[in-house]
């Protein structure tokens, strides 16, 4: 069967509808499900273009949104395509991970061919941005003069599997250095974990608030900053906690917070999307391997298979891992003599597509 793709703007509901009943007969990641999507598009109120792959009937095989925006580049803007983003930074602080079609279980091969050919016939952009995505993404074979990757993380993750089968001493599976720090942590804390209280809905609010102050001022760059931010993830929030697809937990020791984390389940997987540690008493006290720690006891009893800490080369994260995998970040750039130039600049300046 024939499968055809084009690009349109129908309305929030119709959108909706589609990518609900579409999402349930895939196996996407929980950054291509309606509860990421829907509480993206209505935090930054944004109109990105779908792109539908249909069958013959009519009935819809995969979807992409894509923004369309002139990028500010080395030697001057370029209309650039982007995956599942806006193209805009603001609206885009959400960062989307394991990025890429919505499919039809077992049909992404097939769809990806129809968007390929409908990205291919479309003349309005020079630059396409793939964030996020898994090494070796069809999406590499579009026809184009040049395939950059500006970046590729590491996805430092825990095999709960691993952890049951040593009789659930997680610390076993670290290296030496590690469990040592976190041994005298909890030492020092009285020789117990730290309490986990799972949020409700009823203390979504006030818990955002909580983990925006312990955020404030710890970093140069902090979304925790931005009120937009803060508005997506408690929208986030709000839509996927009667459905278990996020899950607030907050750790405490004696009544004293040590941390907070906004978690994502999601097919077995237990991801990290955002954390908010307390300031340390003193130089080995350790909340944040403490709250981690205790994260991977919670997520290994329930029998879930990993617990993702999500993209980053954060030391923390590789240190607390078992496992990994990769995730990558690509532009893709036809032909321009603009383009050209600027390739040549950015050789002589040994400068990266992203800078």
């Amino acid at each position: 069967m024939s499968l055809s793709a084009a690009f349109s703007r129908p309305d929030r509901t119709a959108l909706a509808r589609r990518w609900q009943e579409l999402e349930a007969r895939s196996d996407a990641s929980f950054f291509l499900g309606w509860t990421w999507v829907g509480a993206w598009l209505d935090s930054y109120a944004i109109q990105p273009e779908l792109l539908a792959v249909t069958d013959e009937e009519g009935r819809d095989v995969a979807l992409a949104l894509f923004g369309h925006r002139m990028q500010r580049r080395l030697l001057g803007p370029v209309a650039t395509l982007s995956l599942n983003q806006s193209g805009d930074p603001v609206a885009d602080r959400p960062y989307v991970e394991y990025n890429g079609l919505l499919a039809e279980a077992g049909r992404d091969v097939e769809a990806s061919v129809a968007v390929l050919d409908a990205l291919a016939r479309r003349r309005d952009w020079r630059a396409l941005r793939l964030s996020g995505m898994a090494a070796g993404a069809p999406w590499l074979d579009l026809r184009a003069r040049r395939r950059t990757c500006v970046d590729a993380s590491p996805v430092y993750q825990v095999d709960l599997d691993a952890v049951r089968a040593a009789g659930c001493d997680y610390l076993s599976l670290l290296s030496a250095n590690t469990r040592s720090q976190i041994r005298r942590a909890i030492k020092d804390r009285g020789g117990a974990p730290p309490d986990i209280t799972t949020g409700t809905l009823a203390e979504l609010a006030p818990w955002i608030e909580e983990m925006a102050a312990l955020n404030r001022g710890r970093h140069a760059d902090n979304a925790w900053d931005d009120a937009g931010f803060r508005g997506f993830v408690a929208t986030l929030a709000a839509r996927g906690l009667p459905t278990g697809e996020v899950e607030l937990l907050r750790f405490t020791d004696n009544d004293e917070v040590l941390g907070l984390l906004v978690n994502f389940v999601h097919r077995g997987v237990a991801m990290n999307y955002q954390s908010a540690f307390a300031e340390p008493s003193g130089a080995k006290d350790k909340p944040g391997l403490l709250c981690h720690t205790a994260a991977v006891g919670h997520y290994a009893g329930r029998g879930l298979a990993r617990y993702s800490f999500l993209a980053g080369k954060d030391r923390y994260k590789q240190s607390l891992s078992t496992c990994e995998e990769r995730l990558e970040w690509w532009v893709i750039e036809r032909f321009t003599p603009r383009l050209e130039a600027e390739a040549l600049v950015r050789r002589l300046l040994r400068r990266p597509v992203s800078a």
